[in-house]
């Protein structure tokens, strides 16, 4: 059954610009205007309207049960989008179709009377969302726990960190059992024990047939918890349908990088009388219909420098760093004795290998394995993505490496009764 329709949706908002018609750019300039204008017909200042779409001819529909996932940079018209759904504010145009109760996690504390206590404002929320006051008895004791404030129940929330605030709206939303739970960046505030209780129960209310809108920046919480997706980009949607593939999409749309750079002649590329850089290129190894780089996928580096040196020992160190400086790894090649012309050398870094992040290859030409002859700094930045199978955990996954390493466990003995 479909329970949300939009049919061709847009918000639009007029933006004002005001061109004033006072000259003066320094303070004295200012205040010599404004005495001016005490005694002289003082002109109006212009004003232009300019209309601005957050979004625009927005149309899908989405069945009962299904968990949506809404990804897209900021200013693609998300949130605009959810509270147009939650009927915060009217579509300028187009028409929405909801079919049962709705709860709405927008912002941290929306919905909280900051002068009420949590306790009350747990009645409060819960009325809003047409429940009775028998219901929210029920489900209360699970919604104290579940938020952990149970020591600052009667404090009024004012008090209250974001952090408390958003486990206990998280908390209200999911378990006065809305027909459709609209969660927006839930994950961007709170610890990983709270990220997988929140993700925990939106599975666990998807599966009793709930529908699910969940906003998120996080590609790994979405692609874990929801079966469709929806990418939105400049107030329009671009693409709705299989996570996966929607989030292939995505990631191949906003990859910023380059990952290969070259110089034609050797006096426009990097370097010294010694060696110049020609030619470097890292090379992704991808597996299918793969678009992007995470961090299941293998790489090759191909390097070429010219060497303007005869008969001379060299060797290439190639530096892995973070993007904060940290040197994650350090590799190089033999040193041999190489005339003048075209060097080339290249290395492939194995799959499993890297964590998710941002890195920079760094490259050293190196004479007689003492002397840095040239030292060619973040020649490619690059970004790895995350992926995860089988978790319901998607915080930060530590270190800068990842390795992929059997580690089995076994039962030994079982315990005697």
């Amino acid at each position: 059954m479909t329970v949300i329709e939009a049919e061709n949706i847009g918000k639009k908002y007029i933006i004002d610009h005001i061109k004033s018609n006072a000259q003066g750019n320094t303070l004295r300039e200012v205040v010599t205007d404004k005495v001016r204008n005490l005694f002289t017909k003082k002109e109006k200042d212009q004003v232009s309207h300019e209309e601005f779409w957050a979004l625009k001819d927005v149309s899908f529909k989405i069945e009962q049960g299904d968990r949506v996932g809404i990804i897209g940079s900021n200013g693609a018209g998300k949130s605009t989008m959810l509270k147009i759904l939650s009927r915060i504010t009217e579509p300028t145009q187009g028409k929405i179709t909801i079919r049962g109760r709705v709860a709405s996690l927008l912002e941290v504390g929306t919905g909280f009377h900051p002068e009420l206590s949590g306790r009350e404002n747990i009645f409060l929320n819960g009325s809003i969302l047409g429940m009775k006051r028998e219901e929210i008895k029920q489900h209360f004791d699970a919604i104290v726990d579940f938020a952990g404030v149970e020591k600052f129940l009667d404090t009024p929330v004012k008090r209250y960190s974001s952090g408390m605030y958003v486990r206990l709206g998280f908390a209200i939303s999911a378990h006065l059992e809305p027909e459709i739970l609209i969660v927006d960046e839930v994950l961007a505030v709170g610890d990983a024990e709270f990220q997988r209780k929140c993700l925990g129960k939106m599975k666990d209310a998807s599966t009793s047939g709930r529908t699910i809108l969940f906003v998120s920046h996080n590609l790994t919480a979405v692609q874990g918890l929801c079966n469709k997706a929806m990418y939105m980009q400049k107030g329009r949607l671009l693409e709705m349908g299989e996570t996966n593939q929607v989030l292939a999409t995505y990631l191949s749309h906003v990859q910023k990088t380059a990952l290969e750079s070259w110089w034609n002649t050797p006096e426009e590329a990097p370097g010294n009388d010694k060696a110049r850089l020609k030619k470097v290129k890292l090379e992704p190894q991808f597996v299918g219909n793969q678009k992007f780089i995470d961090v299941r996928t293998a790489f090759k580096i191909h390097i070429e420098f010219w060497n303007f040196l005869e008969n001379t020992n060299l060797n290439i160190s190639l530096h892995l760093n973070s993007l904060t400086g940290e040197c994650i790894f350090n590799i190089g090649t033999p040193s041999l004795s190489f005339e003048k012309g075209v060097v080339y050398a290249s290395c492939e870094i194995p799959a499993d290998f890297m964590n998710d992040g941002s890195y920079a290859i760094s490259l050293m030409i190196v004479k007689d394995k003492s002397t840095v002859i040239y030292n060619f700094e973040e020649v490619l930045i690059f970004e790895i993505e995350d992926y995860r199978e089988g978790t319901s955990w998607y915080g930060k996954w530590p270190g800068y490496v990842r390795p992929k390493i059997d580690f089995p466990i076994t039962q030994l003995e079982l315990e005697k009764c």
